[in-house]
């Protein structure tokens, strides 16, 4: 049941609107709300959701691609030498490059050999980097 209240002294209603509220006679109603429903919300959804998505396709379809050059890579120059019966790396590195610290010269050698230790058979055949034999 609703309550309808009259007010003793009578005067005229005022009518006073302005954007969502509208009041009559010093009382005030809401407008309706907008409401959203689930169709409102996919859409809303999309229509947020659709520059974020061409934004990747772009980035994932236009990026990390490789180009091709008709320059010439560097070349790797390096001498090579025939491991001898009793020699070792450190023999190798002081021989090849006595300027140098036999330590860099035994990494240079280890990295262009691939080899997965420092150990060296006789008769094994060695690339010495370009850096050391000058």
């Amino acid at each position: 049941m609703s309550t309808i209240s009259i007010n003793a002294t009578a005067r005229p209603a005022r009518v006073v609107s302005g954007p969502g509220v509208v009041a009559v006679a010093g009382h005030s109603a809401v407008a309706t709300r907008l409401r959203m429903t689930d169709r409102g919300r996919r859409v809303l959804a999309a229509v947020v959701a659709l520059p974020v998505v061409a934004a990747i396709a772009f980035a994932v379809l236009s990026g990390g691609s490789a180009q091709a050059s008709l320059d010439e890579g560097v070349q790797a120059t390096f001498e090579t030498i025939n491991v001898m019966p009793g020699d070792s790396l450190w023999s190798i590195a002081s021989d090849v490059a006595p300027h140098a610290d036999p330590r860099d010269v035994i990494d240079g050698m280890i990295s262009l050999n691939a080899l997965p230790s420092s150990a060296i058979t006789p008769g094994q055949t060695l690339a010495i980097p370009a850096e050391f034999t000058k």
